[in-house]
This record gives structure tokens, sequence and C-alpha cells, in this order.
């Protein structure tokens, strides 16, 4: 290869120049801050381009053993400025496009957040993509390149509405387009029940129709540019987009009738599945990307001179949750049915490659897909399925003769009208591993989820506490508490984040304490921009900053914050009470579109903050925001600014949750219960230092118990929330529909309390009104805030990887 591309700010000005010019055909001095956007993002991607082979160089000279990476989704926010910050380009790149005259950071600020996931499986995708290029790791991607992503959520009188979310159409410069490694993935059509020519049993997959798999490279530089690794997303096309035949006959749409279906299968994140064609495309959607993805392995390895039974050494693939199970049986009719390997061998390869990582314990979150549904759209699969499942049970059944009805419960059938396809069953069966992301929630998959699972194959049960990015969530989204980091331990730690456990010792240091002060007070006053700008509302930088920033969901309990809302409001408003310190309330995040209840609440959020904000007796007390369109963008300036982290659900129920270690890393104290990660945390930071309350897990499960819970009677214990609920069926926080809250109480007491509200309610109030006391005297809160950074060490995604690299994947780096 030439010489690499040169790193100085004159060549950079003559690429970025070069490319507004000849690239998008724009004079120079009419370019708009997006035309400065998508040449600064060409020309760094020439030099990641660059970088890119040469990692695949040395991955191949050096035969190393890759992961491969299947996820439904991967949220990576803003590519461009990610791409600076790690290649070391971001300051010559501002030298550079300042000399034309121009304003890099501007142009960077019209970057729409790649629209590729959801929530914290996405993010948690994301920042292991960062952690294996940054540790040099052999690793791959693969996904959905989704023209319409999930949804953009706008508000209208306090409901929230969904919006396409159009950010392809807006300027994408990171992605590579990879013609060249398109894949033909058959779907639909029958089996036919043959045998070959020396009489053996050969089932023909026939009549299928191709979709056809193109590849978009995102490139994923590592912290000093060294490993750039692949991050594959797949776009559907027709195998046939257009019949001339109908075309002439006069049917112009019906001549590109395949070509519309084909695109409809990479057009939206997570179709909804209410309905019988919703579900349909959603299997489909899975079953393609994982078809493209492992087509993709299988022919890389076997251009590499790979022989097929030995796979496992060469490649581990890795499914992030449910969603990419159909991996075990596509992998087997690869090996089985494309490459003639004997079935009882393609299955030891098969287990042997393939990872499964459990991200729940809500039963109704692990995916069953109607037997007949797949009998329809991938029938060699479900007769793959089928075969696993007779072989599986014959085993499992040896060791049951104690226990009559384990058969029917391990099975991959649920034998439902209609019969189902238990995926996480299938997950666990054909792979060699199995882990949770969190000490609690791995323990709770052995005892609660799957016992059953864990008896079999307790050898196979594992886990690994998940772990955010510190490149991405301290040393870019907070670069005033990073300075100051760096001041004092050096710049090391942002590759070893147990680094910064030197700033403990200086949690009592006045000195410090006023720096560490000051570098939230300017967090704040950026955040105070932001919700200017998103919410509408004006915040006062030097108040109590509490966020509870996530997806909307009620064991997630945002319900349980705007209640304590209230009663806040209550004390202030009605009794005169003045609060230790003034306080904001931020909420952030999207409710799913047919989730009645998630949107309810979002409508309850908003009508509080009206009430309160407009309300002249809790002015310079209490203000309280929603900022709609919650994505990674927005994160990266609220979590900075926060001062407490509402990590508030059910216990028992968060698989770990990432948002805690975020903003624990950036200053904040954490309101929290007993549940995911924050139990790791809580022992890593000190009970000192974080506010936990509520039920534990064995609790909550007691109370699970026919009888055991009697919402009403613990409602009528508690004259707090009694009065909420009283407040909230006055008609004061809905002047125009008096009635529209009432679904609180009924949710509450007539159906049951699921999630555990009433239970909890007192402890959080009480918790609340500690962490209220504790930050109004800066000699005791700052030094628990110190503390929370300087113990994060544990939580960087840089353990997490290394600890999947040695124990499941059996990777080193290159």
């Amino acid at each position: 290869m030439s010489a690499p591309l040169p790193l100085d700010p004159g060549s950079l000005r003559k690429d970025v120049a070069r490319h507004i010019v000849h690239s998008l055909g724009k004079p120079l001095g009419a370019a708009t801050p997006e035309d400065v956007l998508a040449a600064v993002g060409l020309s760094a991607r020439d030099r990641a381009v660059e970088r890119a082979i040469d990692t695949e160089a040395r991955h191949r000279a050096a035969s190393a053993k890759r992961v491969y990476y299947l996820s439904m989704e991967f949220l990576m926010g803003r590519l461009v400025r990610n791409a600076l910050h790690n290649l070391d380009l971001l300051d010559p790149m501002a030298e550079a496009v300042r000399s034309l005259g121009l304003d890099l950071f501007e142009a960077l600020d019209h970057e729409v957040d790649a629209a590729l996931g959801n929530g914290g499986l996405g993010r948690l995708a994301a920042c292991f993509l960062d952690s294996l290029a940054t540790l040099g790791y052999a690793g791959w991607g693969y996904g959905l390149y989704y023209e319409y992503g999930i949804f953009r959520q706008t508000i209208d009188d306090g409901w929230q509405k969904e919006r396409p979310d159009r950010w392809l159409g807006r300027t994408m410069p990171w992605a590579v387009e990879r013609t060249d490694a398109a894949c033909e993935i058959p779907v639909f059509g029958r089996v036919d029940e043959g045998v070959d020519r020396q009489g053996r049993y050969n089932p023909m997959w026939l009549d299928w129709k191709l979709l056809v798999g193109i590849p978009h490279d995102v490139l994923v530089p590592g912290y000093g540019g060294r490993t750039v690794n692949v991050l594959r997303l797949y776009a559907a096309r027709a195998s046939d987009e257009f019949d001339m035949a109908i075309f002439n006959e006069g049917d112009y749409i019906r001549a590109v009738e395949a070509k519309i279906k084909s695109e409809t299968v990479s057009k939206v994140l997570y179709p909804s599945d209410a309905v019988k064609s919703g579900k349909e495309l959603r299997l489909l959607q899975e079953y393609f990307f994982v078809a493209c993805a492992l087509r993709d392995i299988v022919r890389r390895h076997e251009q590499e001179g790979g022989r097929f039974e030995a796979l496992h050494e060469r490649a581990a693939i890795q499914m992030n949750d449910t969603h990419p199970a159909l991996a075990v049986p596509e992998l087997m009719r690869l090996l089985v049915d494309e490459h003639d390997l004997p079935w009882e061998t393609a299955w030891d390869v098969t287990t042997k490659t393939l990872g499964y990582t459990n991200h729940t314990l809500l039963p109704e979150a692990l995916e069953r897909w109607p037997v007949p549904l797949m009998e329809r759209l991938v029938p060699r699969h479900l007769q793959i399925v089928y075969e696993v499942n007779r072989r599986f049970l014959e085993e499992a059944g040896s060791l049951a003769t104690s226990d009559p009805g384990l058969p029917a419960r391990v099975s991959l059938i649920e034998e439902s009208s209609p019969k189902q396809v238990r995926m996480a069953h299938l997950a666990i069966v054909g792979s060699h591993s199995v882990n949770g992301v969190a000490a609690l929630h791995s323990e709770l998959i052995k005892t609660q989820l799957v016992p059953d699972f864990y008896r079999l194959f307790p050898e196979r049960f594992n886990n690994k506490t998940n772990g955010v990015t510190p490149r991405r969530w301290l040393w870019q989204a907070n670069r005033a508490l990073s300075a100051l980091l760096t001041e004092r331990v050096g710049e090391g730690w942002v590759v070893d984040l147990e680094k910064v456990r030197g700033i403990d010792p200086l949690a009592t240091d006045p000195s410090f304490q006023e720096a560490f002060a000051k570098a939230k007070r300017q967090n704040k006053e950026r955040l105070s921009r932001l919700v200017a700008a998103e919410g509408r509302v004006t915040m006062d930088p030097a108040s109590m900053v509490d966020v509870q920033c996530k997806r909307i969901h009620e064991y997630k309990r945002q319900l349980l914050n705007v209640l304590h809302v209230v009663h806040q409001y209550l004390l202030v408003a009605e009794d005169g009470v003045t609060l230790p310190w003034p306080k904001t309330y931020l909420f952030a995040g999207k409710a799913a579109p047919s989730y009645w209840t998630a949107k309810q609440v979002v409508k309850l959020v908003h009508s509080v903050a009206d009430r309160v904000n407009d309300d002249p007796r809790t002015k310079g007390q209490l203000t309280v925001a929603f900022l709609p369109d919650y994505r990674v963008s927005m994160a990266g300036v609220l979590i900075p600014g926060a001062d407490l982290s509402e990590q508030i659900s059910t216990a028992g129920m968060e698989a770990s949750g990432t948002g805690n270690m975020k903003f624990a890393m950036n200053g904040a104290l954490t309101i929290g219960t007993l549940d995911g990660a924050n139990v790791e945390i809580a022992g890593a930071v000190g009970s000192e230092n974080i506010y936990i309350f509520g039920k534990t897990a064995p609790e909550i499960e007691a109370l699970r118990a026919p009888g055991a819970w009697r919402p009403a009677e613990a409602l009528a214990a508690s004259p707090r929330l009694l009065r909420v609920l009283s407040a909230l069926e006055s008609g004061q926080f809905s002047p125009r529909d008096p009635g529209l809250f009432s679904w609180v109480r009924k949710l509450l007491v007539d159906d049951g309390d699921r999630y555990f509200l009433i239970a909890d309610f007192d402890a959080y109030a009480e918790a609340q009104e500690r962490a209220g006391r504790e930050y109004a005297d800066p000699s005791t809160w700052w030094p628990k805030a110190i503390r929370n950074v300087a113990r994060m060490g544990p939580f960087s995604s840089d353990r997490t990887i290394r600890q999947y690299a040695k124990e499941i994947w059996g990777l080193e780096p290159v």
C-alpha cells in the first residue's frame, strides 16, 4: 500500500476542500455546515479505511480468531465526532476547518444519531465494539441497516407521537456500501424429504424466493486508531427488482411489487408484532440478518483456507439476546446442507462456536415464534429445530427419571395452540456459554428463569457484568471532568479506568472538591441550554438535577418517580415546606407505540410539569421537564450534568442497566433499588455513597406468592401516597379532563400493583429526602460524588470484553 494519508492540519485542509468541491459538487464559499460535516467525515473516513485495511491484514497474517457480535441493535450515536476523537484527529481537523473559514464544531452538531437501536441493548453493543477495537481484538459486529430506525418521538399536548426517523436522508459519510460482498438469502418455499445417491436422508429446500443483503460497513476505530474494526449492517434488496413483462402491460406499481416487499425487511427496527403481518416481518428481519451474517462469516472462513470442522477454532459468534437465535439452525443448515458435514460434527462445531447473552428476566420478553409462521418463512430451519429438539429431549429424558415433567418444561417447542418455538431455549441448547449481564441477574437466570437448564448444563452458565466505554461516556462527553482527571492521574485512565482510583484520596481535599464542583457546574450550564432548547423549560444550573432517562416501562418505574414529584409539589405548594435546595427533575425516554400505560406515563409527566412550572408557589424550588426524542447525543449532555441518577426498577427485574454506570462515572450519586448492576455499584462505591431503598429481589419474590401482596391495605398505610393519588384524581393536574389520571389508582390497587410501587413509595420518599439534605451540604455531597467517579474502574466495558475474550471466546489481542 502507498504511504498513509498525512494527519497534519495542512493536509486535512486540502482534503476537506477537495471533498466539498469534488465529492459534494459545491464551491467552497457555498458550503453549509452539513457540507462541512460530510467533507470532514469523508476525509476522516479515508484515513480510517487505510487503518481498517491494515487491521485486517494483521489479523489474517496472525491467523487471528475473530469474534462476531450479532445484535438487532447498535446504538452508535454520532459517528464522525467519535471517530475524530479515537483517530486523534479532532484538534488538527478543527485547525484545518478553521483555516478554511469554517467551524468544525458547528458542523459536528449537525450530525444526526445513527438510528440503529432503541435502548440499552444497542448501546451496550456499541460500547463493546469500541472496547474490542481499543484493546486490539479481531471483532466484527453484524446487524441491519435500518432506513428509519425506531421512531422520532414528538410531543403534542403532552402525548407522545411517533414520526419516521429519516436519519439516512441526512448526511451519512461514515458507512461504505459493499455490493461486492452481497449475500443471497433464501426464504419461504418447502422441504422435499428426499435421499441422495447413497440412499442417505437428504432433505432439499425448494421453491424459495431470494432476498439480497447489501452490506454497509461502518468503521469502528479504537482509541489511538491502531485497530479499526468493522460493523457490517445489511440492507434488504429484491433479487428481481423489476418485472419488465408486467411493466409493459401497464401495471407499473405491480412491476416493482417484489422490490417494495423485499426492502421492507430493513425499513424499521422492531415492527409491531401485534398484527400478523408485523409478526411475520419481525421474524423475517431476524432470519435475514442472521443468515447474511453467517453466510459472510462462513465465506470468510473458507476464503482463508479454514476447515469447516474447525470453524470454532477461528470464529466465536455471540448472540446478543434471543433475536439472533436462528443462528443455531442456520449454522447447522450451512454446515450440513451446503458443506456436507455429518450432523454430529456440525452440531459439535455449532455449539462450540455460538454463545448466548441473556438480557431479560421478563418472561414475556423471551421470544416465541408460532410454528406455522416458521414453517412458512423458514421451513428447513423449523425441520432442523425439531431434530435438535428430538435429540436434546432424548438426552434430557435420561436425566429426568425422577422428574417426568422436565422434558415438557425444557422442550424447544411449547405445546400451545398454535405450537411455539421457544427461542431462548434454542439459544441455550445451541450454545456452549450462556451468560447474564450482572451478578444478581445471572443468579436469577439460574434460579428463577431457566433453572431446569442450569441443572442440565451447569458448566455453560456464567456472569459477565456489563460495562460502558469511558472513551464515549467520560473522555468525550465530559471534557471538563476529563481534563481534571488527566491533570491528577495522567492520560492512562482513558484505556485503564482503574487509574481513576488515584483521585479517591482527594475526596476530602477542599481544593479538589472545588475543581470537581466547577467541572460539574460547567456541565450543568451546558445541560440548562439543552433543557431550554428541547424541553422549553428554564433550568437553574445551581439547582440539584435529578435525572431519569431510559425507555419508558412499568418495571423501570418512571411512574414511581413522577408520583414522588407530585408529593414534593404538594409539600411545597400546599404545606409551605422549603426544600433544602432547589431541585430540577428531568425525564427522557421513548414509550413503545403500542404500550398504553407507558404512553400514559409520558402524558402524566407533562401534566405534572405544566402544573409545577406554572405555579408561583413552587417558583425557585421545583422545576420539571421532559426532553423528547432521547438519543445518544442527548445522553452525552444529560448524564454529565446530573447530580442524582434514578435507577429505581422493581428489584429482580432489571438485567443490569448501563445508564447507572455512566451517571456514576460522571459524578452523579445513584438513588436506586438493589437491582441489576446497582448491587455491584453499591459494593464498589460503598453503601454510604449511594442511596439504596426498597424491597430486595427475594422480598419481591415472596410478595408474588398468592395472597401475599395486598396493595389496598399497603396504600391505606401510606398517607403520603394516598394524598398524591387524591391530588391526581382531583383534576388539578388535568383541569380539562379531571378523570384523565384515574388509571393510576386502578393500576396500583385494582390491577394488583404488579411492579410494587406502593411497597417502595415511602422508602423512596425518605431516600429522596436524605439525598436533598446531603446535597445542600457541599462538604458531605462532593466527597461522595468524587468517590463514585474514583471507584468506577470495574464498570469499564474494557474489563467486560477482556472477560468475554478470555472465558467465552478464546481470543487474544492482535
